[in-house]
């Protein structure tokens, strides 16, 4: 039986509906950084492919990659009236944190930019804490860095992510992982990576938990 303490969520497609609103602010501005913009037939495909391949595909490179996520962050922050919840994930995570325990959210959007969401949402009193790091195809390495920053052991924790990098991410940090199939990445895109559980929806999230704590 694992002794699991700490539940840590991806934000963006995992707890914000904020995909939408990403390739808005994307599109607006890819014309300047002289990236393909992504249309709406596209949408499939970027369900069905790993964020590092995205980026090769729509012109992005490492350098304008990070110009491009300090843009969308300082965008973003000015809509955060706008963003709303996951459908049912703020009663999903009430549930989790009312059986004792500790949520948390890893996440490489800005920690001012989370906190304004949680708050205008009513959603702070459920959050424990939030580490914001940036590191696109080296997460496993934030997750560290959160274990360190917060003294938490790898052997206390899952994680629930959206993403393939998630699930891989995990695997490189030794810690369970559920795959939450109504953000970024298709459920059988995400199950072909093997993650601990699969969340069809959030109010899946709880039973997960506990199949992976006993």
């Amino acid at each position: 039986m694992r002794n699991i303490k700490y539940i840590i969520l991806d934000f963006d497609g995992t707890i914000a509906d904020t995909l939408g609103m990403a390739i808005s602010i994307f599109n607006r501005i890819a014309p300047e950084y002289d990236c393909k913009p992504i249309n709406d037939e596209d949408w499939e495909l970027i369900r069905t492919k790993r964020p590092q391949d995205l980026l090769r595909i729509y012109g992005v490179t490492n350098f304008k990659l990070v110009l491009i996520l300090l843009r969308v962050r300082k965008e973003m922050s000015r809509l955060i009236p706008e963003i709303v919840p996951v459908k049912n994930i703020p009663d999903a995570l009430t549930r989790i944190k009312n059986s004792g325990l500790r949520l948390g959210i890893l996440t490489s959007n800005s920690r001012s930019n989370v906190n304004a969401f949680l708050k205008t949402n009513g959603m702070s009193e459920v959050i424990d804490f939030i580490y914001s790091g940036k590191s696109l195809f080296g997460k496993d390495r934030v997750l560290k860095r959160l274990f360190d920053h917060e003294n938490i052991s790898a052997e206390t924790v899952i994680y629930i992510g959206d993403e393939t990098r998630d699930i891989e991410a995990s695997k490189k940090a030794g810690i369970p992982v559920i795959a939450a199939c109504w953000g970024l990445n298709k459920k059988d895109f995400l199950a072909s990576l093997h993650p601990d559980q699969i969340a069809d929806k959030p109010e899946d999230l709880f039973g997960c938990i506990q199949r992976i704590c006993t």
